[in-house]
């Protein structure tokens, strides 16, 4: 009697869904320890995913087939999705969540996820400091110590994103008494010189008179080189004396961006100077806010 042949059986579910995130994960740190993404990406997508996969692990029983194949995986995704909604996320959380996500399950799984991204509004003109503020700001630093003086002004009058601060070394300076260029280190591995206008190599050049002219990190603390946490630390140290709780580095670099608008800089030589990879990331600096577009109609017809 001849054998009757049977179809392989390929089950719905995998044996040990735990495992199938834990491999996935797995796959996810590895790959981030290889690619260029900056630093505070790279642990803003290791945070996330494990988020997911705590989450996950709590609604095993609902989502069983989440890294089985695309349907279960995008089914188990965009319930995640309506639970950070639901959480009151920020919809640049939920989608930096969701890019996190779709990397674990594309280099774990092998899945390429389909979410729809959470809205983000178009935003307006980014919260600078103003003219009044930007002074509090400087006299302040100027009272605190020469080094926090001219951290506030790299932060200040080159755009700098905090990390790119902590990132200097004395090496990455160009002064004379006429000119002067900072290089700084950006996402990626990108590196763009900066030029230096004089209000900042006044305070540049007397750091360093005081730090000396030896090669290393440029801005030292306690226990060696200042970090990016250290550098925030001074922001907020500087708002609070000049009565501006909650400063931030980003705001700085608002500040930094909105004057060369102001002063008359295209968006491609704003983009340059911040070192953003896409002009649409410029362009929200030339988004007038409510209280600058009140000021022209009043200029314009009076």
């Amino acid at each position: 009697m001849a054998r009757t042949a049977t179809a392989k059986v390929i089950p719905l579910r995998p044996a040990d869904p735990a495992a199938a995130v834990a491999r996935a994960l797995a796959a996810l740190h590895r790959h981030l320890d290889r690619c260029a993404l900056a630093a505070n990406t790279t642990k803003a997508y290791r945070a996330r995913a494990r988020s997911y996969a705590a989450w996950l692990g709590e609604h095993t029983g609902e989502h069983p087939d989440a890294f089985v194949d695309q349907v279960g995986a995008e089914a188990a995704v965009t319930a995640w999705r309506r639970h950070l909604i639901a959480a009151k996320a920020s919809p640049s959380t939920v989608n930096q969540a969701l890019a996190a996500v779709d990397l674990l399950y594309e280099v774990g799984a092998g899945l390429r996820l389909r979410i729809k991204r959470a809205r983000v509004p178009r935003p307006g003109e980014p919260e600078a400091l103003t003219p009044k503020e930007q002074g509090a700001v400087e006299r302040a630093a100027d009272r605190r110590a020469i080094r926090d003086a001219a951290i506030i002004t790299v932060l200040l009058y080159t755009g700098a994103r905090a990390e790119e601060c902590a990132r200097l070394d004395f090496e990455d300076l160009a002064l004379t008494a006429r000119t002067g260029t900072i290089r700084l280190h950006g996402k990626g591995d990108e590196v763009r010189q900066v030029p230096v206008p004089a209000p900042a190599r006044d305070r540049l050049t007397a750091w360093i008179r005081h730090r000396g002219g030896e090669p290393g990190p440029l801005w030292i603390g306690q226990r060696g080189r200042l970090t990016t946490s250290g550098i925030t630390q001074i922001v907020l140290a500087v708002g609070s004396d000049a009565h501006l709780s909650g400063l931030r580095p980003h705001r700085l670099r608002h500040t930094y961006a909105t004057r060369l608008r102001q002063g008359g800089a295209d968006p491609a030589q704003v983009q340059a100077l911040l070192g953003h990879a896409s002009l649409d990331t410029t362009a929200r600096y030339f988004r007038a806010g409510a209280a600058e577009q009140a000021a022209v109609v009043e200029r314009i017809f009076n």
